[in-house]
């Protein structure tokens, strides 16, 4: 294996959407934490948005379903068992009453698995996940902290250049993962607001 290959292998594993979520998570709690009412909100938001669908990796080998599909068995558990947190944190938002800004951080994540759902197994259009995970979080920092969170840019472009070197998404497969968070944040935000 070229040792290029292994670099873009590295970046596809540090930028895993439960991670780039954690990150986010974690400098809107540094930098905006009027976002989280208190910090039971801030380890609720990293539950439902990094734990649960993290999981998918260490309980694929346990599940007859997929254990016996590899790469796309994964795939698959990671898209159930992230929409599954994102659909938990809808109901945890609800019940609890966070503020404005946690629900739409939610209703972002919760819109964005529903759309790789729609256009993965419905349209049959395949829509990167992993596009999907890195400028969801990224779109979200920008509307919260401002442009300065546009440095994040170099993220995509490294997670990018790593797909397509290791051949794991086309440049239109990463197009859609992309639009879908975007549009997911319009949609959010026009919803509550």
């Amino acid at each position: 294996m070229k040792k290029i290959d292994v670099y873009a292998k590295i970046i596809r594993i540090l930028t895993i959407a439960p991670i780039m979520a954690l990150c986010a998570l974690s400098i809107l709690y540094r930098l905006c934490p009027d976002i989280f009412i208190g910090y039971f909100d801030y380890i609720a938001s990293i539950i439902f948005l990094t734990v649960l669908p993290i999981s998918a990796y260490p309980l694929q080998p346990f599940i007859p379903k997929f254990c016996f599909k590899g790469r796309e068995g994964q795939r698959n558990l990671a898209i159930i068992m992230g929409v599954l947190g994102y659909l938990f944190s809808i109901v945890f938002a609800l019940y609890f009453n966070v503020s404005k800004e946690l629900l739409i951080i939610y209703l972002v994540y919760f819109i964005s698995g529903i759309g790789i759902v729609l256009f993965n197994r419905i349209l049959k259009i395949r829509a990167s996940g992993h596009a999907c995970g890195i400028v969801g979080p990224i779109s979200i920092l920008v509307y919260f902290i401002g442009l300065k969170a546009l440095l994040g840019v170099i993220i995509v472009l490294l997670v990018y250049w790593a797909s397509l070197k290791i051949k794991r998404h086309t440049v239109s497969q990463l197009f859609w993962g992309s639009l879908i968070p975007i549009c997911s944040l319009i949609i959010a935000v026009l919803y509550v607001n």
